[in-house]
């Protein structure tokens, strides 16, 4: 290994002294950057060295300390597993499309999950989802199911128009360079026509993303280990959108654990309206004592509504109205309040109402 950097070297003018740190084996980023680039009779000057340590303390859950044991982790029994925390859900309305992706990107668990560049890195390899979102309410999360680091790990969504190949062989921040895809870095900058703004607080190992796409008020919300961060565009274009992913590190990877799809009515209207007025409550359908069917139906047709924290976690950083004033998240909805409980009652009786219970 350093004998094939020393060569490529030679190829370059070294403008700063070599530290040992870039033989060391998390580096395959920067080293196939070298590669990449290697060849070209431009290049002249060093390329920037990315981050390389991985975000660690931002996973959903504690199992197995996973950021210190990887991506897997060793039972008892001595079988490797990965940790399956969050992810309850068994059908799903799409999943990776094995014929819309880069070069770089593989496939495994039935489409679910995606890993990127499985010996080293030359650049930025994507992927988008099977299924055309158009009307109605599309919610899906992103598991990272690898360490997170180098030049940028993003989820977000785009157009058709999005050329998955455009940074095959350069290391950047694929989603959200133009104006047809918006990604959130796990940094935490939300970018979108090649403008980033700070969104949220930095996401690592772990970590669960969700991705509220609400084709009906033309918005985008994105959430964080099921806590909202916030809403990071309103007034989108009426277009046909895909869930994407891409990575500049190697061997990593990242998993669809929830894909849902359901139509904007009013049962949907009345479910999200019983959220906000109880942001924080952990069981929602069980706290209003629900009829067993009724609540069995919800569960299955509209569970992840419930799942969701309506409030903004603390942590996030967003962008200001003053700046972004289409992007700005919409105000939290506090506890209810004695007088607001009526209301309650009220969509109570019309999810019975339009459900039939």
């Amino acid at each position: 290994m350093l004998q094939k950097v020393a060569v490529y070297f030679c190829n370059v003018t070294i403008s700063t002294p070599i530290r040992c740190t870039l033989f060391l084996p998390q580096m395959t980023d920067f080293e196939s950057e070298v590669d990449g680039r290697a060849d070209s009779p431009t290049a002249l000057e060093v390329m920037t060295l990315p981050g390389t340590a991985p975000v660690t303390g931002e996973s959903f859950c504690l199992c197995g300390r996973q950021e210190e044991l990887g991506p897997v982790q060793r039972s008892d029994s001595g079988v490797v597993s990965e940790c399956l925390c969050g992810e309850e859900d068994q059908d799903f309305s799409w999943v990776w499309d094995e014929h819309c992706k880069s070069s770089g990107a593989f496939l495994s668990c039935d489409n679910r999950k995606v890993s990127f560049h499985s010996d080293y890195s030359c650049g930025t390899a994507a992927i988008r989802g099977t299924k055309e979102l158009t009307e109605g309410q599309h919610y899906w999360e992103v598991k990272m199911t690898s360490p997170v680091y180098g030049t940028d790990m993003m989820v977000g969504v785009g157009t058709s128009e999005v050329n998955l190949e455009k940074f095959r062989y350069n290391f950047g921040s694929l989603l959200g360079h133009d104006e047809d895809s918006w990604g959130l870095s796990y940094t935490g900058l939300l970018q979108h026509k090649g403008d980033k703004v700070k969104f949220s607080s930095r996401f690592g190992q772990g970590s669960i993303i969700g991705v509220h796409l609400d084709m009906w008020h033309g918005t985008l919300t994105f959430y964080k280990n099921r806590q909202r961060i916030g809403v990071a565009a309103t007034r989108l274009p009426n277009k046909k959108f895909y869930p994407m992913v891409c990575s500049t590190a190697a061997k990593s990877s990242m998993k669809i654990i929830r894909a849902c799809h359901t139509r904007t009515s009013l049962q949907y209207l009345c479910c999200t309206r019983l959220r906000q007025m109880l942001p924080i409550c952990p069981d929602v359908l069980n706290t209003l004592q629900l009829p067993p069917g009724l609540r069995l139906l919800l569960q299955i047709q509209l569970g992840w509504v419930f799942t969701l924290s309506t409030s903004t976690t603390s942590s996030s950083s967003e962008p200001s109205l003053e700046e972004h004033p289409e992007e700005m998240s919409l105000p939290s909805i506090p506890v209810p309040s004695p007088v607001q409980l009526s209301e309650l009652n009220y969509n109570f009786v019309m999810i019975k109402t339009v459900t039939g219970f």
